[in-house]
């Protein structure tokens, strides 16, 4: 496994590179021309999640951790939160300004590792956001739940809504094909094209190193920073495809994925507060 400097360097690469290809029109997944027409980039469990969390986010301060190129942070804003996007990849960041600006909103965004923000962050926030293939690209996780934390004012809250560890595993449904652990044995490097928007689309900077984490490590991770579990959930469908090809779309509209009939969970929220 490469050493964790070398690690970061070749996912901020990678996620560079994903700047450049996500919302050029080559992915459904970012609609920039929808998104600057007014459209609501959250997913229905992440605007679950808000509601549960904070019940309406106007004239709250909210900072979205990993943001890319800054769709949900936009979408916040637009309900109403002051709202500050956090990013290791500049590339990234200069986009997500890039379209925040064709948006008409003014969002501060930060150059940050989301495992040791900076002071200037800390107990800012009535709301720390992050979501969808968040946790896979972290190494410590528990330094990124309490860099999270950190960032909340007293009661402030956390809200997390990732890819469950268990449909993390899966490469294949049919054939079956697991390629990830379930829970933390290191960093695997690997070396594919395409991305979770454009499965089938070139990357300059293909090669990566994830981490898996089980749903007892992110918990036992919250608990360990002083955040208090409000609430955990796990989520047998959703309204897309995150991972853009393991999931099936079913006759009611539902992504899901299934082995033998039986459902799996696809995502999980979590939610926790800064007593």
């Amino acid at each position: 496994m490469p050493d964790p400097l070398t690690a970061r360097r070749l996912n901020r690469a990678h996620w560079d590179s994903l700047a450049g290809l996500h919302g050029q029109g080559a992915d459904d997944y970012y609609d920039v021309d929808a998104l600057v027409a007014g459209a609501d980039s959250l997913s229905e469990h992440e605007s679950a999640g808000v509601r549960e969390a904070v019940g309406a986010v106007a004239g709250l301060d909210v900072v979205h951790l990993q943001c890319h190129i800054g769709f949900d942070t936009i979408s916040l804003a637009r309900r109403g939160a002051r709202v500050v996007g956090v990013d290791f990849s500049r590339a990234s960041l200069e986009k997500a300004r890039e379209i925040a600006r064709r948006c008409g909103q003014d969002i501060e965004f930060v150059d940050a590792d989301t495992t040791a923000l900076g002071p200037e962050l800390h107990g800012r926030f009535d709301l720390a956001y992050a979501t969808m293939g968040v946790l896979c690209w972290i190494d410590d996780v528990a330094a990124w739940m309490s860099s999270a934390a950190a960032a909340l004012r007293p009661g402030g809250r956390l809200l997390l809504v990732d890819l469950h560890p268990l449909s993390m595993m899966l490469d294949s449904v049919d054939p079956l094909v697991l390629d990830f652990p379930y829970a933390d044995e290191g960093g695997r490097v690997y070396d594919e094209d395409g991305s979770y928007a454009a499965p089938d689309a070139s990357v300059g900077a293909t090669e990566t190193v994830q981490f898996a984490h089980s749903l007892g490590e992110v918990v036992n991770a919250a608990i360990g920073a002083g955040l208090r579990i409000e609430r955990l959930d796990e989520h047998l469908d959703s309204d897309f495809d995150p991972r853009g090809r393991i999931l099936t779309q079913e006759d009611d509209g539902r992504y899901r994925l299934r082995l033998d009939g039986e459902a799996l969970p696809v995502t999980f929220t979590l939610i926790a507060r800064r007593p």
